[in-house]
């Protein structure tokens, strides 16, 4: 790792994405804080313009700075949608300053928007890593993990209400029985109410007819 001189606002440090440059004092806006440097490709000719690493600076449609060299301390600021600085380019002087565009607190990860073409050649098909990206799909899996949750709860409750009218339906079912049951008692009791007077009038009928034949003969002996 390069070594940093101590006067300089900024060291190398961790970051999520690797390795990146970190305030070590306040770094008021509008501060140039490093320059992009590296060898100087000519786009016109071809071993030139066959190079290829992710640390290509274009400056205009000729002139591109090669900073993979160790020595460029500026090729450890990563990618930021939402960045503190921006690129300085000069075209006349073929020159790259970074340059804050907020106040930068130390301990602050210094960064800047490696603009469209670099986003979408090497950082769409993995993933921008940047805080502003990670926040925004982490504010995505919040709100995918509450609609999960909803549709839980929705089908808990769907399944808790069937369970409830499943065990009532067995009651149902009993109030049925026992209304029929004691609809046949009802019925029963009728019958036998109607049998019993059946009998009773049977009875009578019997007894009066008896009586009838018994009454002449009474008659006879009297005369």
């Amino acid at each position: 790792m390069p070594a940093i001189s101590s006067n300089k606002p900024y060291r190398i440090g961790r970051s999520k994405t690797g390795l990146g440059l970190f305030a070590t004092k306040p770094i008021k806006k509008g501060t140039k804080i490093i320059r992009y440097f590296g060898p100087m490709l000519d786009c016109r000719k071809e071993k030139d313009d066959a190079v290829e690493n992710k640390y290509l600076f274009q400056i205009n449609g000729r002139w591109t700075i090669d900073g993979s060299v160790r020595k460029n301390i500026a090729r450890y600021i990563n990618h930021s949608c939402r960045p503190n600085a921006e690129s300085d380019v000069s075209a006349r002087k073929r020159t790259v300053h970074i340059r804050a565009i907020k106040n930068i607190a130390p301990g602050d990860e210094i960064n800047y928007d490696y603009g469209t073409e670099y986003f979408k050649e090497y950082l769409k098909p993995i993933g921008c890593k940047c805080a502003s990206c990670e926040r925004k799909r982490a504010k995505q899996r919040a709100e995918a993990r509450a609609v999960k949750s909803s549709t839980a709860k929705a089908g808990t409750k769907a399944r808790a209400k069937a369970k409830k009218v499943k065990a009532a339906k067995p009651t149902a079912r009993a109030k049925s029985k026992a209304a029929t049951k004691a609809g046949s008692k009802a019925a029963n009791a009728f019958d036998k109410n109607r049998a019993s007077k059946a009998a009773a009038s049977r009875r009578a009928g019997a007894k009066s007819a008896k009586e009838a034949k018994a009454t002449p003969k009474k008659r006879a002996r009297a005369a």
